[in-house]
């Protein structure tokens, strides 16, 4: 059976439309099942997080030695999911340039 994320918005659309890669973990799960997966399988920490209008919690995490990332969203009921993953994590400090601006 699919299940269906709630909708909501994140300034990092791009990152999520660009992933081509989900890790080995249930798509749903408990929270520990999944940050189990995520902390011990792949390294990874909180590296950002945010809530959405529904009331759920969009986290980043990732693994600065490896790379790797993950953005998870736990619902209001408590299950966490798996959004997006990949590779080449780089954390910045910068704000992007400003409109019509090139990098």
């Amino acid at each position: 059976m699919t299940q269906t994320l709630p909708a909501f918005s994140l300034g990092a659309a791009g990152l999520i439309l660009a992933a081509t890669q989900i890790h080995a973990a249930p798509q749903c799960g408990t929270r520990d099942l999944v940050l189990g997966q995520l902390t011990e399988k792949y390294g990874e920490t909180l590296r950002g997080i945010g809530v959405a209008n529904n009331n759920s919690v969009m986290e980043v995490y990732a693994s600065p030695s490896s790379g790797s990332w993950t953005i998870t969203v736990t619902l209001p009921d408590g299950r966490m999911c798996l959004v997006a993953a990949g590779q080449g994590y780089q954390a910045t400090t910068g704000d992007l340039p400003a409109k019509g601006r090139k990098i």
